[in-house]
């Protein structure tokens, strides 16, 4: 029973749960408002309705969506002083720059121009009001760097100096945190994998109206479109994950092996890519493995003649700095598994599109089980992209912060674990409630019908953009 109640082990719990469900919506945010802006420009220069209709609709979906991701973003802010105290008190004064920044600056961006691009169709002139959507677009991502760059501090810890009579860190470099390197390759691996998502959630969709035989002017250009996102996206995230990896190997190389399950120092061909792994119980050496020679030493070093450092090595080293009473690797079997996961979401979407492209090549009805499939698996770079953040997170322990705190320093000492298991519970049912809320209302946009547009030639053009007058509409 004492184990069930440790306040450590139950925030970790609350936190993981908070930050995984607050994050189901970030990407979606982060990917469907470049879309809706793409379509506004296109829209504002051809005149097809079409890509008005797409505007609206899937702005529709985006604003339910942000709505609901701030909700469950507030509750990240509050768990910082209520279960993390001594994180909080450790590094306040560098977490407080970068959120001060997001909240004042990116956050009050956003939201003042999605309220004018909500409610300024009918009021603000067309190039005006294609302006808001695209700084609510730069607002959004802005706002993730800000974010990114906090939590990539506790990755690679940069631009502080320790004062032993407070015991804290404290902020000297505020450009070194905003440059960190973490931060650097993080943002736009984030944004890449949030335009996938986006564009597997656009396929979807449509592949749900032209499933059910309508809006084919609509929704077919709109599959397309969603298909060729995946497709180019997916190419952005390889790259950027690669540059990722090299400063995770460079910064947390604990991470790099845990992830290859990599148990000793290899080189060249030994340092191969394991497509499947057995350790022993105790996670000190490998007992067999299926692997491919020089993908690891590449992924880790850029060369295939590189040198990727093992769990057993690097526990060592870490014992000589840091103490001999810890164990300094992650759970393997979570960090080797959630890297792979990971992956193969990402290139499964990427061999769905492409497929996808082929099939739809040619204007002609597709068969139901290929819409089908694209329904099925429009989730498919979210699972993506929260198994990426497990193991982020995952992969960074025993640290809070890495080389600096402990993860079990960082827990309030004066809240005991029944609190911490009451808030928990609390949290998981009003989530659930919310949960419900935002699938009903995301399906109930998404399978609404497009807008009516009048004055539409037969070419599908409105002669003047600047006539039509659109009312705002918000779920």
């Amino acid at each position: 029973m004492e184990a069930l109640l440790d306040p450590l082990i139950l925030s970790r719990w609350q936190f993981g749960l908070t930050t995984l469900y607050h994050f189901l919506f970030v990407p979606i945010t982060l990917g469907v408002v470049l879309c809706v802006a793409i379509w506004q420009t296109a829209w504002l220069r051809t005149g097809k309705v079409q890509y008005l209709q797409l505007t609206k609709f899937f702005g529709n979906i985006f604003l339910i969506n942000f709505a609901m991701g701030i909700v469950t973003g507030i509750v990240q802010e509050f768990q910082f002083g209520m279960n993390w105290s001594n994180y909080s008190r450790f590094v306040g004064d560098i977490f407080g720059a970068p959120l001060a920044f997001e909240g004042l600056v990116a956050f009050f961006m956003e939201a003042t121009f999605i309220g004018l691009w909500i409610f300024g169709w009918d009021k603000l002139k067309p190039g005006l009001h294609l302006l808001t959507i695209w700084m609510t677009v730069l607002g959004t991502w802005i706002s993730a760097y800000f974010i990114l760059a906090a939590n990539a501090f506790m990755q690679n810890p940069v631009g502080f100096e320790f004062n032993p009579d407070t015991g804290r860190a404290e902020l000297v470099d505020f450009m070194a945190v905003l440059t960190n390197p973490v931060a650097l390759t993080q943002l736009p691996h984030t944004l890449a994998a949030s335009v996938m998502l986006a564009g597997t959630i656009i396929v979807g969709v449509a592949a749900w109206h032209l499933r059910k035989g309508q809006h084919f002017d609509v929704f077919r250009p709109a599959m397309r479109f969603g298909l060729w996102t995946v497709l180019i996206s997916g190419f952005a995230v390889m790259l950027s994950g690669h540059e990722l990896g090299l400063v995770m190997t460079a910064t947390q190389p604990m991470k790099m092996a845990a992830a290859e399950a990599m148990w000793n120092t290899s080189s060249g061909a030994d340092a191969s890519f394991s497509l499947f792994s057995i350790g022993t119980p105790d996670g000190t050496e490998e007992v067999w493995s299926l692997r491919v020679p020089y993908v690891s030493a590449f992924l880790a070093t850029n060369s295939f003649s590189g040198t990727v450092e093992g769990i057993n090595d690097l526990q060592a080293q870490y014992q000589e700095l840091y103490g001999a009473d810890q164990i300094y690797s992650p759970v393997i079997w979570v960090t080797y598994w959630s890297f792979r996961w990971m992956m193969f979401f990402g290139m499964a979407s990427m061999a769905i599109a492409l497929v996808g492209l082929w099939v739809t090549r040619k204007n002609y009805a597709t068969k139901n089980w290929h819409y089908q499939i694209a329904i099925w698996t429009a989730t498919f770079p979210l699972w993506g992209i929260l198994i990426g953040w497990v193991f982020t997170e995952m992969g960074r322990q025993p640290w809070l912060v890495f080389g600096l705190m402990p993860t079990e320093a960082g827990v309030s000492p004066n809240v005991s674990g029944l609190s911490v298991l009451i808030s928990l519970i609390a949290f998981t049912l009003i989530y659930g409630i919310l949960a419900i809320v935002e699938v009903k209302l995301i399906l109930r946009a998404a399978q609404s019908d497009p807008i009516q547009v009048p004055g539409v030639n037969d070419e599908g053009i409105v002669e003047n953009v600047e006539d039509v007058k659109v009312k705002a509409s918000v779920y």
